[in-house]
């Protein structure tokens, strides 16, 4: 009984090790050369970076009165909460925009 116990604890155990051990999950893929995404980078982080936020800006130019309330949001996550007033064509446009600079 005792010996059944120890392997139940040695088994345990080296579950335990072996989890630890388990290799992390592959983050996200990045933008390319580091250029912000529409749908990965929070728009508070494209306002600082000049020439994103002036394509951005070019192409939606009534965005910057709402930087206070959708700043922690992705281009993306904000088409829908939007009332139609940002689609998806526009968003895909400003991510065109992007990749040229």
């Amino acid at each position: 009984m005792k010996s059944v116990l120890i392997a139940a604890a040695l088994a345990v155990s080296v579950a335990g090790v072996a989890m630890a051990q388990a290799p992390a999950p592959a983050p996200a893929a990045a933008p390319a050369a580091g250029k912000p995404s529409v749908k990965t980078t929070k728009i508070n982080d494209i306002i600082k970076m000049p020439a994103y936020k002036a394509a951005m800006e070019k192409l939606l130019p009534e965005i910057s009165q709402y930087y206070d309330q959708i700043g922690d949001m992705t281009l993306t996550e904000v088409i829908p909460m939007s009332g139609g007033a940002l689609s998806e064509a526009q968003v895909a446009a400003v991510q065109a925009e992007f990749d040229k600079i």
